[in-house]
């Protein structure tokens, strides 16, 4: 061989330097099979994190605004968008600094008028630095 042609060459060489090597079949169904796991794997996945969150509830809660100026009680202004002809049901949270809760009540949201703003009290058993709402489900 020429000098050229070794300079050339591959360092660990071609498939014609290795005739007992035996052919590479099946690659194509590897590829297959796993493409098949990361998809089952993804739904997987994104049904978890749908479960997770309840599927659709249908009951929107947002908060407006809240008041915890008082250290007996706190005030929460929320908005819930739900069905028209459905009941809703709210748990609304105080808490403390630490986050432990120091307050909290269900308020039942009647059927009709889809979106309703509604402006709440909570009596609380210590100063309140936080007034959220838990969650909010159809009746």
């Amino acid at each position: 061989m020429a000098t050229e042609d070794v300079e050339n060459r591959p360092v660990l060489g071609t498939p014609d330097d290795f005739p007992d090597r035996p052919e590479r079949r099946g690659r194509f169904v590897v590829h297959v099979v796993i493409g098949v796991l990361v998809a089952i794997i993804a739904g997987g996945w994104g049904y978890v994190m749908w479960s997770m969150t309840g599927g659709n509830t249908g009951a929107v809660p947002q908060v407006v605004s809240f008041d915890v100026g008082r250290p007996n009680e706190a005030e929460i202004t929320f908005e819930v968008s739900k069905p028209d002809d459905r009941v809703a049901i709210c748990r609304i949270r105080a808490t403390d600094v630490n986050h432990a809760e120091v307050g909290s009540r269900e308020v039942r949201i009647p059927a009709g008028g889809g979106s309703k703003q509604l402006k709440e009290r909570l009596d609380t058993s210590a100063q309140a630095a936080s007034v959220h709402i838990q969650y909010c489900n159809l009746v």
